[in-house]
């Protein structure tokens, strides 16, 4: 192992990740911070959740929010989330990923987030993360709340997808290609995926990232990884029976994706951190940068002997 590898913190065989992409989804954001549903203060849940997101102390190369960044598509509310995101986007010169939801509309969020005419036009759009292509579709559908794609959306996929790009696609969308197993979630599905799948076949699409759900989850679909990131306003308590299944103030998180030559994860960070532990201490890392491969297998990696004394 090369000096640079123990330097960087690499223990392991992997290098460190390529590209680094936060993934956040349904901030569900309204005009005057009014409470959602009486109950959901979404716009403090989105502040504890930026705050969060500046804790893991990392460059991301994209913040992507796959959707229902408002909840009534409201101007106000827009302008709300930028105040909220973009002063963390350009500490770290980054671009923000808005994707459209079926709570947006697409008038005010293309005119509030991105500049543009407020039109109805889907709110589509293409960035090189160095090297790694990032593709943003609308599965919104104007007065409704399924989703589905377009026959100009697909053929303007299509068309970029015929260049393979040299890390890679990833695709992000709002309305998951994927069956949940909540009952009459499916009547808010992603219809005619079979024209998805049919454009992205034999293509460099490497992932796909969407929201929606609002509870994590995670499948394949015409054999691309789909990683459904849960909401930052209020998620899904999926823990009780599926004809049960109810919102809670609680379970928040976004995800962490870490783009690698052959893979790409998908962590989920939780909001709600956790108190300082005291073995992984900065000075325990310092001490095991110090040492080889090997004597770091012996001193971590060995198991303690039936004592429970540590075999180091």
């Amino acid at each position: 192992m090369s000096e640079t590898s123990v330097a960087s913190g690499q223990f392991g065989q992997y290098p460190p990740a390529q590209r680094t992409i936060i993934h956040l989804s349904d901030t569900h954001l309204l005009a005057e911070n009014v409470a959602l549903g009486g109950r959901y203060d979404t716009e403090a849940n989105l502040r504890r959740t930026m705050e969060r997101v500046v804790e893991l102390g990392l460059t991301p190369d994209a913040l992507v929010f796959t959707g229902d960044l408002t909840d009534l598509g409201e101007p106000d509310a827009y302008e709300r989330l930028r105040t909220v995101v973009e002063p963390v986007a350009a500490e770290w010169g980054c671009p923000i990923v808005w994707v459209a939801g079926n709570h947006d509309e697409r008038p005010a969020l293309r005119e509030g987030l991105l500049g543009l005419d407020p039109t109805e036009a889907p709110v589509i759009g293409e960035w090189d993360l160095g090297g790694l292509r990032l593709i943003a579709l609308d599965s919104s559908v104007p007065g409704w709340h399924h989703g589905d794609l377009d026959d100009a959306q697909l053929e303007w996929l299509r068309a970029r997808l015929t260049e393979p790009a040299p890390l890679g696609t990833i695709l992000a969308l709002h309305h998951p290609p994927l069956p949940s197993h909540v009952p009459l979630f499916d009547i808010l599905e992603l219809q005619h995926q079979e024209r998805l799948a049919e454009v992205i076949a034999g293509s460099d699409v490497r992932a796909i990232l969407a929201g929606h759900l609002h509870y994590s989850t995670s499948g394949t679909f015409a054999g691309v990884p789909v990683s459904v990131a849960a909401a930052t306003c209020y998620t899904m308590d999926i823990g009780r029976p599926a004809l049960s299944v109810n919102g809670m103030d609680a379970g928040q998180s976004f995800h962490l994706v870490h783009v690698y030559d052959n893979t790409i994860t998908h962590s989920v960070v939780p909001v709600a951190g956790a108190a300082d532990g005291d073995y992984f201490t900065p000075e325990w890392y310092e001490r095991m940068s110090r040492l080889t491969r090997a004597e770091r297998l012996e001193v971590f990696s060995r198991k303690p002997d039936k004592s429970g004394s540590e075999n180091a």
